[in-house]
């Protein structure tokens, strides 16, 4: 049964203790009758309902009462993120009606209100994610990657080059297209020697080339600057970027192509700082390490609302969905484990 904002409703009576079945106000009064005369009562309802649905619900309206309250300033961007996903999502389907039968088709939501609920839900659910996360890397490792591995940020321009695909190319023009756009990028490269051996400026020059070959539109202008950056300052999509300009002196333009899934890339490393301290690096350093984590781990998540429940004190006085719940956490926690595996 896929009502869960009907259910959810019903789930604000679950008030009960030991396992009994509480007596609604309107506990013996018939919700559903047969023209022999009998009756199912609000409470015989609401029991099956305890029985097959309360669980999910119960944990719906715990967590979105702890999220609410401990990311009060991520709210709005969660309502943003919910809503534009939605509209992306009727503007991909053409219709509430083609939206609405893909979401009960795929989903076990039976409104696109209840689906824009889990989406905010899940935005707020990944927060949590990053805190617990961050907060449970070990100063070690903390302490180790910043002595062998951390490094100050680095001053890159970049012209990008993005293959010219259309949406309905085939595997053979896609190809085509990407090895257009390397050829693209290594003209750059050539253009970049030849002024290097004709003594030009080669900042100068690369910023002439970024307004004639880039595709970047938010940065040719400016000659293809990302301004000062590290791991994860940007879009992941960026790190192989800053993978590569640290191999090379302030000044000196990558002699390869850097391929990421943006696409074709030549840079040039302006300028690298010196690292922070320890002190002002190590949540820059938890951000990078749990990144991986993040990624990788399907039961974090899991971990980080049970933690969160811990944390407020939930208790679940209802002895039948106690258990349900315990049964419920140990079978996901398990599930994801084998997943990982």
């Amino acid at each position: 049964m896929k009502k869960k904002l009907f259910l959810l409703t019903l789930s604000l009576f679950l008030l009960a203790g030991c396992g009994k079945v509480p007596k609604l106000k309107n506990g013996e009064e018939a919700v559903i009758t047969f023209k022999n005369g009998d009756k199912i009562s609000a409470d015989e309802l609401y029991s099956t309902l305890k029985k097959d649905y309360a669980l999910e619900a119960t944990i719906n309206i715990i967590d979105k009462k702890i999220l609410e309250d401990e990311f009060k300033k991520d709210i709005k961007d969660a309502e943003k993120y919910a809503d534009s996903t939605i509209k992306s999502m009727k503007e991909t389907y053409g219709s509430d009606e083609e939206l609405l039968s893909a979401i009960q088709y795929y989903t076990n939501y039976s409104t696109i209100e209840a689906y824009k609920n889990y989406i905010y839900i899940n935005y707020l659910e990944n927060k949590a994610a990053e805190v617990y996360v961050k907060e449970e890397v070990d100063e070690k490792d903390v302490k180790n990657y910043y002595e062998n591995v951390y490094f100050g940020d680095v001053s890159i321009n970049h012209i990008l080059i993005t293959p010219d695909v259309k949406s309905n190319a085939s595997t053979d023009e896609i190809k085509k297209a990407e090895e257009n756009a390397k050829k693209k990028a290594e003209e750059v490269i050539s253009k970049l020697d030849k002024a290097k051996k004709e003594g030009k400026d080669i900042k100068e020059t690369f910023s002439t080339l970024a307004k004639e070959y880039s595709d970047d539109d938010a940065t040719k202008k400016s000659g293809g600057a990302l301004g000062f950056i590290n791991l994860n300052s940007l879009d992941s999509k960026y790190d192989e970027l800053v993978n590569s300009a640290i191999k090379l002196k302030d000044g000196e333009y990558s002699k390869d192509v850097i391929t990421t899934s943006l696409g074709y890339h030549v840079i040039l490393k302006v300028e690298q700082k010196k690292k922070d301290s320890l002190e002002k690096a190590e949540d820059s350093i938890r951000t990078i390490l749990s990144k991986e984590v993040l990624s990788t781990d399907q039961t974090i998540i899991i971990k980080a609302m049970q933690s969160y429940r811990k944390k407020y004190g939930v208790n679940i006085v209802d002895s039948d969905i106690s258990s349900q719940y315990s049964r419920y956490m140990n079978a996901a926690l398990n599930q994801k484990t084998n997943t990982n595996n």
